[in-house]
């Protein structure tokens, strides 16, 4: 186990990350079974952080071995189940830009276009939630988040866990809302159109908005 050599240079570099840095969690994962699996625990990293426009703050990664990629509320295009919390996106997205979608999978047309989808903890065990929770992977998520913060991205904070990093972040950078998890979409989550609002801070800063159809 080296996450060192998993992560991008650029994202060393970006965060200024000390030599030794994933030592701690090294240790803790080196006998793990994981999940998402090794080449997919820094998928969010394959955008470089001059590229990011707005960070999506998930939980940690979907339980099922099958779902998990590596992006936040993502599952891979070939996956049979869809997450309740991606279907209520999925139906939030089609409320708040007026569109019409057949599905939603795969969110890596996001992250190219500079979205992007950060869980709080990486790593998780198979069939397991919040397995790796407390390990240091909340310590690395805060230090994205302050970085990025700092270069202007947009969040979208979902729910009380995500809420947590706004204290990072400042207040004409956050999105804050309930989070889509059909335990809590209908106390908020419908109808905060926030796909809408992170578009029109995204263009009053001058830059062009997102694409979430595609």
């Amino acid at each position: 186990m080296n996450l060192e050599n998993l992560l991008p240079k650029e994202w060393h570099e970006f965060l200024e990350l000390p030599l030794g840095y994933f030592e701690t969690l090294n240790v803790a994962l080196q006998n793990e079974v994981l999940n998402p699996n090794l080449e997919n625990i820094f998928a969010t990293f394959a955008i470089m952080p001059s590229q990011v426009k707005v960070v999506i703050l998930g939980q940690d990664p979907y339980p099922n071995v099958q779902d998990a990629m590596g992006l936040s509320f993502s599952i891979p295009k070939n996956s049979q189940r869809i997450p309740g919390s991606l279907r209520n996106i999925r139906k939030e997205l089609e409320t708040d830009l007026q569109i019409q979608m057949e599905e939603l999978k795969d969110l890596t047309p996001w992250l190219d276009q500079g979205v992007m989808l950060l869980n709080q903890i990486l790593t998780t065990r198979p069939g397991e939630s919040l397995a790796h929770k407390k390990i240091g992977w909340e310590d690395f998520t805060k230090r994205v988040v302050q970085r990025l913060a700092q270069n202007g991205a947009i969040f979208i904070l979902w729910g009380k866990r995500a809420q947590e990093f706004s204290f990072y972040i400042p207040e004409d950078q956050v999105i804050s809302g309930v989070h889509p998890s059909p335990l809590s979409a209908n106390r908020g989550f419908f109808g905060s159109k926030p796909f809408s609002n992170c578009n029109n801070k995204l263009m009053a800063r001058g830059l062009a908005p997102i694409n979430w159809k595609s």
